[in-house]
């Protein structure tokens, strides 16, 4: 049984955590393969909002189980709070939820070195969520980290020792003012370690190939979105992880050849969350009214989110890298009440026309050149059908499936999982 993927393909913060929560009923496995607590998947049914951090977005479906894979890093104090917030609504966590044990641990001092490193950049700083990511990603290559396993052996404090005194050290390094108390740090992490040990820990790769052998209907669910990829993405401002399709192979040790479909995310406009480039970004009223209508603020930072017309060269450029095979548009009801939509299908990159997205997207190199289509009035948020789209969504949604050479097979038209149109 193929293993089906579901991915981000802007700057995150497309509505993963929502069709997750709408796909488990068809899936046996939903399990994370990359990223950190830095991801903020929100779900929201039977009048309540939830926002996951770590834990896979299928966790509040019966019968469905929730791998925490290899490629993800994981910071037991967060993780110990998404746990408490989960006990209001009697899941029986234990037999739903499993660790790899090969998932590195962010350790308190992960998270000083990334606040030292952001502050010693000053203006030129990337964005970070400070959540300690990066650090812990590079501990992973420079193989000195610490991984969930690690935990199953007496001797685990002495390896961490070891490790929060090399970081202690090279905080000083970067010359800046932090303040902090690591006792204090290391009492709560110590606490939600032992929170984190009585979770089930497998090997996960191992898990995985026997529930394919088994037949079992995976889904592998992926964090931040595709132009945040630390290889394809908008480096240096991107995320410390391969978020794009090859990262499921590696984050769960699943084999190239049995990927199946990959369902690719995407907002009816653009946003984005920190620094970096963003050609299509609106700086106007219509840029406020994105914003505000779509309440674009981070579900994990709080903050809020830059807005802008759709980049089909971006999009185009994601699912080509990820090999897309259906998409899903979300947030097509924060578009009713423009008169006029723009799509930028192009760039004027160095005074040429180019439909690729090249080496460096800045401001300086670049300008979008946008095609304009008419908008739509209607609240979109009670239907419940596309036969009662009205007519400029529809030729909205043919224009971007005949530019993408991709189905768009779902369109989101509200933050509950009941404002889910299949087509």
């Amino acid at each position: 049984m193929a293993v089906d993927l579901l991915l981000g393909l802007q700057w995150g913060d497309e509505g993963k955590g929502k069709i997750v929560d709408v796909l488990t009923q068809d899936y046996d496995i939903i399990a994370r393969f990359q990223g950190g607590p830095n991801a903020g998947h929100t779900l929201e049914f039977d009048g309540i909002k939830h926002v996951l951090h770590t834990i896979p977005s299928g966790i509040f479906h019966k019968g469905a189980m929730n791998i925490v894979g290899n490629g993800v890093v994981i910071d037991p104090v967060i993780f110990q709070k998404e746990l408490d917030n989960l006990k209001q609504f009697n899941l029986d966590i234990k037999s739903i939820l499993l660790i790899s044990r090969k998932a590195h641990l962010i350790l308190p001092t992960h998270r000083l070195i990334d606040a030292a490193s952001e502050t010693a950049k000053g203006k030129a700083k990337i964005g970070s969520t400070l959540k300690g990511i990066g650090p812990t990603y590079m501990d992973k290559t420079g193989r000195n980290g610490m991984r969930v396993g690690d935990l199953e052996f007496s001797d685990w404090k002495e390896k961490y020792r070891i490790l929060a005194d090399k970081h202690e050290a090279m905080i000083g390094f970067y010359n800046v003012d932090i303040q902090y108390d690591l006792p204090e740090l290391e009492a709560e992490f110590f606490k939600a370690v032992e929170a984190l040990k009585e979770l089930t820990f497998i090997d996960s790769e191992e898990y995985l190939f026997k529930a394919q052998k088994e037949g079992k209907k995976i889904l592998a669910e992926g964090a931040q979105g595709s132009l945040l990829d630390i290889d394809f993405g908008t480096y240096p401002f991107v995320t410390s992880s391969n978020t794009t399709a090859a990262g499921a192979c590696t984050g769960l040790g699943v084999a190239p050849n049995q990927i199946g479909d990959v369902k690719g995310i995407f907002k009816a406009y653009t946003t984005r969350v920190g620094s970096g480039p963003f050609p299509t970004e609106l700086f106007d009223a219509d840029g406020e009214t994105m914003g505000r209508v779509g309440n674009e603020f981070g579900a994990t930072t709080g903050r809020a989110r830059r807005c802008g017309w759709l980049d089909l060269v971006a999009l185009k450029y994601a699912v080509q890298i990820n090999g897309v095979t259906e998409l899903m548009m979300m947030k097509g009801d924060v578009l009713s009440g423009f008169k006029k939509l723009k799509v930028c299908t192009s760039y004027n990159y160095k005074g040429e026309t180019i439909t690729h997205l090249p080496y460096n997207i800045e401001a300086e190199n670049l300008t979008p050149i946008y095609k304009e289509m008419n908008g739509w009035n209607e609240d979109l948020t009670k239907m419940t059908s596309e036969d009662q789209f009205p007519k400029a969504l529809n030729e909205y949604i043919l224009f971007l499936e005949k530019e993408l050479e991709v189905p768009i097979k779902i369109v989101s038209v509200g933050p509950d999982r009941t404002q889910t149109i299949h087509r």
